[in-house]
């Protein structure tokens, strides 16, 4: 029986266990899906990767009026340092999809066309395999903050963002729901005020 909870929330760690996380504002889960994304004879599949936002990196690079609290340059994940780590590698991927099958995942990429509402406003849930593996990712994301990962680490609340390239309905929720202690508040003002 696969635990997929328990494994990822065990090779983050690690990865975060790591790296410096003193100068960081936020760490970032990175999950997205495109047609060009493949693993064995399936495509539209999901990347995820995660990384860290420090300040230093964001003033040294960004200057400006843009360059504030609430800006695009310090949220937006297009903008942010990549200097990622790729959390689906092929044992990693293996194991994803062997979930897939115990949870009755089938069809996996596949995406109803049919998924806006009639103001043309995405409703979907991205490809078959996306959602389910997103929904992991939230809880593995709640489950740091909850124990106060970064708190106990480096004595302060990091948020952790939950991001796409455009800011769908379900990332955003997922960033809600894994910040239990209100860590996100600023992309949230960000988001909310227009700066993005």
């Amino acid at each position: 029986m696969i635990n997929l909870q328990e494994y990822l929330y065990k090779k983050i760690k690690n990865i975060l266990d790591s790296w410096d996380l003193s100068d960081s504002y936020s760490v970032s889960f990175f999950i997205y899906s495109n047609e060009c994304n493949e693993y064995k004879d399936y495509s539209n599949i999901s990347e995820f990767n995660i990384s860290k936002n420090d300040e230093t990196f964001f003033k040294e690079n960004y200057s400006g009026e843009d360059e504030g609290l609430y800006s695009e340059d310090r949220w937006n994940y297009a903008f942010l340092e990549m200097d990622e780590y790729d959390i689906l590698d092929e044992e990693t991927m293996e194991i994803l999809f062997d979930w897939y099958k115990q949870e009755g995942i089938e069809n996996i990429g596949y995406e109803d066309h049919d998924c806006y509402d009639e103001h043309m406003r995405y409703i979907g849930k991205g490809p078959v395999g996306y959602y389910e593996l997103l929904e992991v990712v939230t809880e593995v994301a709640k489950q740091l903050i909850e124990e106060d990962y970064f708190l106990n680490r480096v004595g302060k609340r990091i948020p952790i963002i939950i991001q796409d390239y455009e800011f769908t309905w379900y990332v955003i929720e997922a960033t809600k729901k894994a910040n239990i202690h209100d860590e996100a508040k600023d992309f949230f003002t960000a988001l909310n005020e227009g700066y993005m």
